[in-house]
């Protein structure tokens, strides 16, 4: 198997509960934060639909500028789960076209001109794409418990589910 393949199962895997949260962003909330130090709901979602697309290109690419890493303040759309379809779809493309040697190729995370940090593509997807989404995840439910919302199932029953 192909390192981008378990890459790509493991991101289709996660992106089904993925979608279960973002269907219960409320469009009525989306203006809410818990903090003001913190995203909106509308901001968190949009983010978390977004990620996969933005992380894939950048690795393509091979480095991104961590200057440029504050999720979007403005979207196009409110359709948190067709955001993420796209955007998942849009980076196992991305990941797909990377044999084995191509998936090892340097990553590098940059300030400018300066390379801060430089690790296998491979890791940048772990870490940047999957970890990091998994991360903003737990986010929401948060948010979603804050706001009276239902929380679906993701590894284990919740207080609102059993297992699905």
């Amino acid at each position: 198997m192909k390192i981008a393949d378990s890459l790509i199962n493991e991101l289709e895997r996660e992106s089904a509960a993925t979608l279960k949260l973002l269907d219960r962003v409320p469009a009525d909330k989306l203006d809410w934060r818990p903090h003001p130090k913190s995203m909106t709901l509308g901001e968190l979602a949009w983010h978390i639909a977004s990620l996969p697309r933005v992380v894939a290109s950048s690795v393509e690419a091979g480095k991104f500028d961590v200057g440029n890493a504050r999720p979007a303040q403005t979207r196009d759309s409110d359709d948190f789960s067709e955001r993420l379809k796209g955007s998942v779809a849009e980076a196992k493309r991305i990941i797909e076209s990377f044999d084995d040697d191509a998936i090892k190729q340097p990553f590098s995370f940059m300030r400018g001109d300066q390379v801060l940090r430089a690790v296998p593509r491979y890791g940048a997807l772990r870490t940047v794409l999957l970890n990091h989404t998994y991360h903003h995840r737990g986010q929401l439910t948060v948010y979603l418990r804050l706001n009276d919302m239902p929380v679906p199932s993701i590894y284990g029953p919740t207080a609102d589910e059993g297992w699905s």
